[in-house]
C-alpha cells in the first residue's frame, strides 16, 4: 500500500513539474537578439511549416513543444501569409497568439473622395505599399485593366475612397485589386439596378460621379448637380464642367483660366460632347448614388455663390444673371481682402 502511495505521489510530482515547465516555457521571453526580428510567412504555409521558419531564425528553444502547443490550441491549419514582427519582450505564448490571429505587419493608407490617380499613387508610395513606377505601370496597363473588366483609359475612378490595411509584401496587383473590388461592392445592388434603368454603364456612372465629386461642396447639392448634367446629356448640350478642363493638365484646386476652358483635350467637356472617356478622380459613394439618382428638376446651369453652394438656373438668361452676381460678389470679397 505504501509503495502504491509513493508511486502516486511521484507521478503527481512529475505532472506538477511538467506543468511548471510548460507554464514557464510559455512565459519566458523568446531568444530575440535584437529589439525585433521580421519573419516572412509565404502563402499556403501550415502552422508546422511556419514554426520551422521561426526556428530557422533562432526564435524558438523547442520547436516540438511549440508544435504541440499548436495542436492543443487547434492551430494546425494554414497560417495567414505576411511579415510577422517578433519583439524581444515576446514569449512563446505571445507568438502563438500572433500566429493564431494572423497579426502581420500592415500599412494603413487612406484614399479620400476626390483623390486623383496621381495622388493615390503618391500615398501608396509614401506608405511603402508599392513604388510610383509600379503603380504608374499598372494604372494604365491594358491587360491588367482587362482582368477587372475596366474599359476606361486607366484606373482613375476605380479605386474606392476608404481606409485600407495592406499587409507588408502584398503584390501591387493584389493591393490594387482590393481597392477595385471595394468599389465593385459599393456599385452592386441598387446602384447597379439604377444604372441599368438609366442605360448607363459602370464607366459612365463613375465618370459622371467623379465630375459631381469635384463640383459638389455639399451633400444636398449632389443630386441637383447630377440633374444638370443628366438634362444636358439628354439635350445634347456640352456639359461644360470646369474640373474636366484641367484634368491631366493642372492639379485640381489651381485657378481655372479661359485658356483652360478652350484647351482641346479628350476630357475637356467645354470642347467635347458628352462624357469624358473616363473618370477624373475617385468618387465617393454619395456622388455615385447621385449620378444614378438625379433630382427631378429642370436645371441646365449652375454657378458658385462664393459660400460653398451654387445657384441653379433653367434658362441661359437666368444663368447669365447668376454669373454676373457671382462676379460682383467675388470683386467685393477681393476688395475686402485687399483692405485688411
Amino acid at each position: 500500500m505504501k509503495m502504491k502511495k509513493d508511486i502516486k505521489l511521484m507521478l503527481a510530482g512529475i505532472v506538477l513539474v511538467g506543468i511548471f515547465y510548460l507554464g514557464a516555457g510559455l512565459l519566458v521571453p523568446l531568444p530575440v537578439g535584437k529589439k525585433s526580428v521580421e519573419v516572412r510567412v509565404p502563402k499556403g504555409v501550415t502552422f508546422r511549416q511556419a514554426v520551422e521558419l521561426f526556428a530557422k531564425e533562432g526564435l524558438m528553444r523547442d520547436k516540438n513543444f511549440f508544435i504541440l502547443l499548436g495542436k492543443i490550441g487547434g492551430l494546425e491549419r494554414r497560417v495567414r501569409p505576411g511579415y510577422y514582427s517578433v519583439q524581444s519582450s515576446m514569449s512563446p505564448l505571445d507568438l502563438f497568439y500572433m500566429l493564431k490571429r494572423g497579426l502581420v505587419i500592415e500599412y494603413t493608407v487612406t484614399i479620400v473622395e476626390g483623390d486623383s490617380i496621381r495622388e493615390i499613387g503618391e500615398k501608396l508610395s509614401e506608405k511603402k505599399i508599392m513604388s510610383k513606377d509600379d503603380f504608374k505601370r499598372l494604372s494604365s496597363d491594358k491587360e491588367f485593366l482587362a482582368q477587372y473588366g475596366i474599359k476606361a483609359p486607366s484606373l482613375e475612378g476605380y479605386l474606392f475612397p476608404d481606409t485600407y490595411n495592406i499587409p507588408k509584401g502584398t503584390d501591387p496587383e493584389e493591393a490594387i485589386g482590393i481597392m477595385i473590388e471595394r468599389m465593385r461592392k459599393e456599385f452592386s445592388g441598387e446602384v447597379e439596378e439604377r444604372a441599368s434603368k438609366l442605360g448607363m454603364s459602370e464607366k459612365e456612372v463613375l465618370t459622371l460621379a467623379s465630375i459631381i465629386e469635384k463640383e459638389a461642396k455639399t451633400d444636398e447639392e449632389r443630386p441637383l448637380i447630377s440633374a444638370v448634367y443628366h438634362n444636358r446629356l439628354k439635350r445634347g448640350i456640352r456639359l461644360q464642367a470646369d474640373p474636366t478642363s484641367i484634368y491631366g493638365v493642372k492639379k485640381f484646386g489651381e485657378t481655372i483660366t479661359t485658356r483652360d476652358l478652350l484647351r482641346k483635350t479628350p476630357y475637356n467637356t467645354y470642347v467635347i460632347k458628352g462624357l469624358p472617356p473616363g473618370p477624373i478622380c475617385s468618387p465617393g459613394l454619395k456622388s455615385i448614388i447621385a449620378a444614378v439618382k438625379p433630382a427631378d428638376v429642370p436645371y441646365l446651369y449652375f454657378v458658385s455663390q462664393n459660400d460653398g453652394t451654387h445657384r441653379f438656373s433653367v434658362t441661359e438668361k437666368e444663368h447669365h444673371a447668376a454669373v454676373k452676381s457671382y462676379r460682383e460678389k467675388k470683386q467685393v470679397k477681393q476688395k475686402v481682402k485687399e483692405n485688411r
